[in-house]
């Protein structure tokens, strides 16, 4: 049986051995779900993404339940073990059905020796129900490392923290202002029977009460709104764009933020979008054609300078950096299993590197806005203390905000279960000396 043939749930099993071996799902998934018939897709996608958000709980239950750990060529069955066990615990399917199909799946995937162990293990967890779990990151479903460390950073509230990181994130939207008003955008909702409310802090934000396809959002196809969340979307208010300015996006893969840049003010001169991935540069000019917008994008190293840069500098520099993406767990639930430790320490040097090499790029009188979707204070305000520290001509500009917490380096959103990720913000200025 090849792959395409196998059903939903042992490909799933497939996907989520890649996501342990350290494929992420955005790498693994799509190829699978262009095999798979159009009725299947939502499953497979709920699957994978639903197994990875509660994966540490169900391991840990899983292992409770096994005399021992299985071979490393039967692994797989452990995954399909653990999908069976988040359709028990979190999905309206019947039961004598995820049991069954279980089995069958395991028999798929040519391991037929090993539907005895399948069956009973499921069997005792679908007798039994949900066992008490030990510990808070079985009970709260992330790793051990990030647990400690988020406990560590946030004392008072990484409960809620890694809760938020559990939920459903909520299908935020920004309307172009450079066509239609907020007001009016949500009256368009209301007239098409979408629920909708503004945002908090986004000017042009909005959240669905329910999310939905692009589809059957009015105006779409022509550029009167785009889906970003509200964290993401505050990185125009604190640019201070003006007409005539040459606005650099360093990082600008996939282009959200870039092309919110571009609506926000019309009469820029100039907007340079770099992005190191080739893959991802040309969704960046899908969004921009879909919004019918201008920018000039390059591949490149952003920590390399003599690669793109033409000497002429920059009014304002977005520096939305790669980092962790502590703060979008919620959004991409395969961090949990792919990010380490160890990659905290290595991220926080190529953050520091980014910002230090732009800081040349940028006019004296400019400023430059630090981003990360990150929680953790080691890649965020501690960045900016260094930075700091090590420029004579940097100054931390602090707008009077609604909005996060005064870390005293910038403003730090933890990702709220209701609302916006997690996100990081400090603004630069380049003294002129």
């Amino acid at each position: 049986m090849t792959h395409v043939d196998l059903p939903v749930r042992a490909l799933a099993a497939e996907i989520l051995l890649a996501v342990e071996n350290g494929q992420s799902l955005s790498q693994c998934l799509p190829p699978r779900l262009a095999g798979v018939a159009p009725s299947e897709r939502p499953e497979l996608q709920a699957l994978c993404y639903g197994t990875c958000r509660w994966f540490h709980r169900l391991d840990a239950e899983l292992q409770q339940r096994m005399k021992k750990p299985l071979r490393k060529p039967d692994r797989v069955v452990h995954h399909l073990m653990l999908v069976a066990l988040f359709q028990l615990r979190h999905s309206q399917h019947a039961h004598y059905a995820i049991l069954n199909e279980t089995v069958e799946a395991c028999r798929a995937l040519d391991k037929p020796h090993l539907t005895g162990l399948v069956n009973g293990v499921l069997r005792a967890a679908e007798r039994e129900g949900e066992p008490a779990v030990s510990g808070p990151a079985a009970q709260y479903s992330h790793p051990d490392w990030m647990v400690e460390k988020l406990r560590h950073n946030w004392p008072d509230t990484w409960q809620q923290i890694l809760t938020a990181n559990n939920a459903q994130a909520p299908m935020t939207l920004r309307v172009n202002a450079s066509q239609i008003s907020r007001d009016d955008y949500l009256q368009w909702l209301q007239d098409a029977g979408l629920e909708a409310t503004p945002t908090r802090y986004a000017p042009y934000g909005i959240q669905l009460t329910k999310p939905c396809g692009v589809d059957r959002l009015p105006g779409f196809a022509d550029g009167a709104v785009s889906v970003q969340d509200e964290a993401a979307q505050l990185c125009t208010t604190l640019l201070d764009l003006a007409p005539g300015q040459h606005v650099l996006d360093a990082c600008a893969a996939p282009g959200g933020k870039t092309c919110a840049i571009l609506e926000q003010c019309p009469d820029l001169a100039a907007v340079t979008a770099i992005d190191q991935s080739a893959d991802r540069l040309p969704r960046v000019q899908e969004n921009l054609d879909r919004l019918g917008l201008y920018a000039t994008l390059k591949e490149a190293d952003a920590a390399d300078t003599s690669q793109w840069w033409d000497r002429t500098p920059f009014d304002r520099i977005l520096a939305d950096v790669p980092c962790s993406a502590s703060g979008v767990i919620r959004r991409h639930p395969d961090i949990k299993l792919l990010r380490r430790e160890a990659d905290i320490t290595p991220l926080a040097g190529l953050q520091l590197s980014i910002l230090s090499a732009l800081w040349q790029t940028l006019k004296p009188g400019g400023r430059l806005v630090y981003a990360t979707c990150s929680v953790f204070p080691q890649e965020n305000h501690r960045i900016i203390q260094r930075f700091l520290k090590q420029q004579a001509d940097a100054r931390l500009l602090e707008p009077v905000l609604s909005w996060g917490i005064d870390t005293g380096f910038g403003r730090q959103l933890l990702p709220d279960a209701e609302s916006h990720d997690g996100f990081f913000y400090a603004c630069l200025e380049r003294v002129d000396e």
